[in-house]
């Protein structure tokens, strides 16, 4: 009978038109649609009834496991507390009755990892789903609903996995007031007003959402800190959202703010070798654990873009990092210290300044620290170099900071896909200690037995029905959870697994999305920043071109600082004649980059400044080179367009039209950013256009006439 009422449910959700079953995008890709005929049959008799233990943990795994089986395959698998027949899914860990007469290979797995195995209890064919740890039986569950979505054999299995980094965390840029510095999304999810008396439905979401790709830690508030979040009254809601994600394998953490001793204690100075100082820290953490034993540590930003440090009372990060990292260590805790330093007073090489006031403090930092280092040296740019901080610090525990909000890719209504972002700096080859040390394996590697290691994203979730603000930033969400649990992971897989679990296993429809996916964070780079140019945003918001802006206080914050495009030629000479930023980078690399023979085109301006009519690989001369990948990426959106149109029939008209709205915005804005940015260096280089390629629409002071003082995202 069970079977049967699966199968109508199946057919009629099936015989519904694709606008008839129109969907939001707030399932992500957590969906569990009805799978069709001949799987429905297969996974059905894989998937009778299940065991598990009456902890909170294992509770989630089994309901997630209900979820997922009543979404695909219409029916309720009911629970047993011992195995009855064939078809059953068994959890628990390796010490569970049923699971460990079976002696499965689980010690290598660590704490997080799982086991998924095909196995006969009690003489009937089962599924075991086993782990050390509750929430590696979690990660298993939801590895095996993937299978099903993804339209994989769920028999014979033998599957095992564990992550390669320990913490895996999501930064929330959001303000106490609800606002998002750099989000898209709407307001920040976290109703602080209501908390801790009313507990949003849309936490449980997501925390599964987070689980299912392996994130164990999320940072709640701005890194631009408020120490308010650190008060009696604030702990109360924080610990509220800790007891909904601590099921699901996720620790909360809180930015520090550095003066908290004078805007809290009432002390007359944060120094942090001031010994009342250091106190007041050590009770306020030792308050923080008593309200919530599992608080995972501080994320601080300091003494950069005027957040209070160290330096203001001249001592060294080390010094500021260890003073909160001794209040952390009595309870496991752990701090996340960010690199992202750079001074207005400081005239030399921004690409320099974070690795001149970090490399020296290598081996300085406590165990519990871990430096947490931007994949670039500027500033989550369409495309920078890896960050010379990677490989140059072999005593210091680094994490990598990426960003999954769109700060410099066009917001959340153009289509970027990161994947493929990650993935080039992470197989960036440090040379260091040696030729094939990769960003992705020293990160991966401890540097002693107590250290951590760690990736953290800055997320681009808020209050939007779809989470992201649009349908395909979700999938930078869902590659951030992938690459942080291996660094290893390649972009094109990522992307398949995404586009299948999110619009449906149809080859038909997952092959075009996955296609306009991997081509599309490389369409920004040519119509925004081509040729390793870089930083050419409108100052403040960063929304739209801005490569004539000269006028502002910092001379970093100008968009002309990197580019410096003159009459003779453009680029940032970081070259040993220049700045010689490439001089921290190791000598196989400085090499590279300092060449411009050998440096990888991507970079080209990036490290050299060049005349126009610089030859480059494709035969043509600079200036033509440059107009040539700005029409590129504008014909690429086209392209992306031309793709989703196809898609209008094979996937529900909501989500469609929704995404073929963002690619109209991202087609003008596109042509935008081109035209603007043509006009511009035309009028500094005094060179026509190459043949076959127009003219801007409109004069530069058209262009430059353009305000947007309301653009989202800006910081308050």
């Amino acid at each position: 009978m069970r079977r049967l009422l699966a199968f109508l449910i199946l057919v009629l959700s099936l015989a519904l038109p694709p606008g008839a079953r129109a969907e939001t995008g707030y399932d992500l890709w957590l969906r569990y649609r009805p799978v069709e005929a001949p799987w429905q049959e297969r996974y059905a008799a894989r998937v009778t009834h299940y065991t598990v233990a009456a902890r909170p943990t294992v509770i989630a795994a089994a309901n997630e496991l209900r979820r997922g089986v009543e979404g695909m395959l219409g029916y309720d698998p009911v629970w047993r507390e011992t195995v009855m027949g064939d078809g059953a899914v068994v959890l628990g860990t390796g010490t569970s009755p049923l699971i460990a007469p079976l002696g499965l290979p689980l010690t290598q797995l660590g704490p997080e990892g799982y086991l998924i195995r095909s196995a006969t209890i009690q003489g009937k064919q089962v599924t075991v789903i086993a782990a050390n740890g509750d929430v590696g039986v979690l990660y298993g569950v939801f590895r095996f609903l993937k299978l099903m979505q993804m339209r994989q054999p769920i028999d014979n299995l033998d599957i095992s996995e564990a992550p390669k980094l320990k913490l895996r965390v999501l930064n929330h840029w959001d303000n106490l007031d609800r606002y998002v510095e750099r989000g898209y999304a709407g307001e920040s999810i976290w109703d602080w007003q209501k908390l801790p008396g009313y507990k949003d439905p849309r936490y449980v979401d997501y925390a599964r959402a987070n689980a299912s790709i392996g994130i164990n830690g999320t940072v709640l508030t701005n890194v631009n800190a408020n120490a308010d979040a650190l008060r009696p009254e604030w702990l109360a809601k924080v610990k509220a959202l800790a007891e909904i994600f601590r099921p699901y394998g996720i620790r909360v953490y809180l930015t520090a703010r550095f003066s908290a001793p004078i805007e809290l204690g009432g002390l007359k100075t944060a120094d942090p070798l001031d010994p009342q100082v250091a106190g007041w820290w050590k009770a306020k953490v030792d308050e923080i654990y008593r309200v919530i034993p599992d608080f995972g540590g501080f994320l601080v930003k300091a003494n950069s873009e005027g957040q209070p440090g160290p330096s203001d009372y001249k001592r060294s990060h080390a010094e500021g990092a260890n003073m909160l990292a001794d209040a952390l260590a009595p309870h496991n805790g752990t701090l996340m210290w960010r690199a992202f330093v750079y001074a207005a007073e400081n005239p030399d090489d921004r690409h320099k300044q974070a690795y001149a006031e970090f490399h020296p403090l290598d081996g300085k930092f406590r165990d519990n620290v871990l430096v947490q280092v931007k994949n670039g040296a500027i500033d989550f740019q369409p495309r920078e170099p890896f960050h010379p901080l990677f490989g140059a610090m072999p005593k210091t525990p680094l994490m990598m900071e990426f960003q999954i909000t769109k700060e410099y890719l066009g917001f959340a209504t153009h289509l970027a896909y990161l994947g493929t972002m990650w993935e080039e700096a992470l197989q960036a080859d440090t040379f260091r200690p040696h030729k094939g040390s990769t960003v992705a394996e020293l990160l991966e590697a401890p540097v002693d037995a107590k250290a951590a290691t760690g990736m953290a994203g800055v997320a681009n979730i808020g209050s939007d029905l779809n989470w992201s603000g649009s349908q395909f930033d979700q999938a930078n969400w869902y590659a951030f959870g992938r690459f942080a649990w291996d660094p290893e992971a390649k972009a094109e897989p990522v992307a398949r697994d995404w586009a299948a679990m999110t619009w449906g296993s149809d080859p038909a429809v997952t092959g075009p999305i996955v296609a306009m996916m991997m081509g599309s964070r490389e369409a920004v780079v040519d119509y925004m920043t081509p040729l390793g140019l870089g930083h050419l945003m409108a100052t403040g918001h960063h929304y739209g071109p801005g490569p004539w802006i000269a006028d502002l206080a910092r001379p970093e914050w100008n968009p002309v600082y990197y580019h410096k495009a003159d009459a003779a030629g453009i680029g940032f000479d970081r070259t040993a004649r220049g700045t010689n930023a490439v001089g921290q980078y190791a000598p196989a690399v400085a090499a590279i980059f300092g060449d411009r023979k050998r440096v990888p085109e991507q970079f080209l301006l990036w490290f050299h400044h060049l005349p126009w009519d610089y030859r480059t690989r494709s035969g043509r001369i600079l200036w033509d080179e440059l107009v040539t990948r700005y029409d590129r990426g504008v014909d690429a959106v086209k392209t992306m367009q031309a793709e989703w149109d196809g898609l209008k029939d094979k996937v529900d008209e909501r989500r469609w039209a929704e995404v073929r709205d963002f690619l109209a915005i991202q087609r003008d804005e596109a042509q935008w950013w081109r035209d603007a940015s043509v006009a511009y260096f035309q009028s500094v280089s005094k060179r026509p256009l190459p043949a076959g390629h127009a003219a801007p629409a409109h004069d530069l002071d058209w262009y430059k006439a353009i305000k947007t003082p309301y653009a989202p995202g800006n910081g308050k």
